[in-house]
């Protein structure tokens, strides 16, 4: 959405480049831990996905080994629910989630700010690390990346990209309504649009597609934690009208104008 400033009588196109500044301190810390585990040696590495990975058997035991016998005790038990998301394997597997960080993460942290964004970013990786512990109890298979809160992020964007006036409003064909107050996230309404339906099927479809067989988007075999993909999604589709609270308008009334706002003569 472009700004119009009265006071020169032009319309103000916003910067090609305009990411949030939470959105690049997040891709910082996640590509910092990436550097530090890539470039250690291999018993360091161990050691941080044995700390700092998410191990399901950590929480509901698993054959020879009881709760409570892991690496790190209850400090690694709390923080693996979030610090896995910070991890990753291979130089694709972070250039993807950081693309897609990037894509879902911009919209999303413009529309409810730092603090929430920070928070719903996190609670979708713990909510997908969860979904996932309930679907491979015992297992010993670490799992690291940012995948499941960026699904979470997908999830959420969901419920707004399709609304006017967001990113993806115009869609809905006709002149887009820029000056229409910024829909509010009604899960009922936003599943309500058909466009968003075959958003929601299409990503569920590729994951189910992607997990199953091992292979990745680029080609590569891979074990993919599909299931996290898919707890973190729900969670940020479900759990999004929670971060993103209706706001006022500048005349008291509700909504808000998200994308812009009005440059005029004071």
């Amino acid at each position: 959405m472009s700004e119009f400033d009265q006071t020169e009588g032009v319309r103000k196109e916003p910067p090609a480049f305009n990411v949030p500044a939470v959105i690049l301190g997040l891709l910082s810390v996640t590509w910092a831990a990436f550097a530090l585990n890539y470039f250690s040696d291999p018993q360091a590495q161990f050691e941080t996905l044995a700390h700092y990975g998410f191990i399901p058997a950590r929480y509901t035991g698993t054959e020879g080994i009881v709760y409570g016998n892991f690496p790190g005790g209850l400090f690694s038990d709390i923080v693996g629910f979030f610090s896995y998301a910070f991890l990753h394997g291979s130089l694709t597997h972070i250039l993807l989630n950081s693309v897609w960080l990037l894509v879902f993460g911009t919209p999303v942290a413009r529309r409810i700010g730092i603090l929430r964004f920070l928070a719903f970013y996190l609670v979708c990786a713990a909510l997908a690390a969860i979904f996932h512990m309930v679907l491979h109890q015992g297992s010993m298979d670490v799992v690291i990346g940012a995948s499941g809160a960026v699904s979470g992020l997908m999830g959420g964007a969901a419920r707004f990209i399709f609304l006017s006036p967001g990113p993806l409003g115009a869609l809905r064909g006709g002149a887009p309504d820029d000056q229409a107050p910024r829909a509010q996230a009604s899960l009922l309404k936003s599943l309500s649009d058909k466009r968003t339906l075959i958003f929601v099927g299409l990503w569920v479809g590729l994951n189910f597609l992607f997990g199953l067989s091992g292979f990745s988007p680029n080609g590569e075999v891979v074990s993919i934690a599909w299931e996290a993909h898919l707890g973190g999604f729900l969670a940020g589709l479900l759990l999004f009208g929670f971060f993103d609270p209706l706001q006022r308008s500048a005349s008291g009334g509700p909504g808000n104008v998200g994308y812009g706002e009005w440059r005029g003569k004071k």
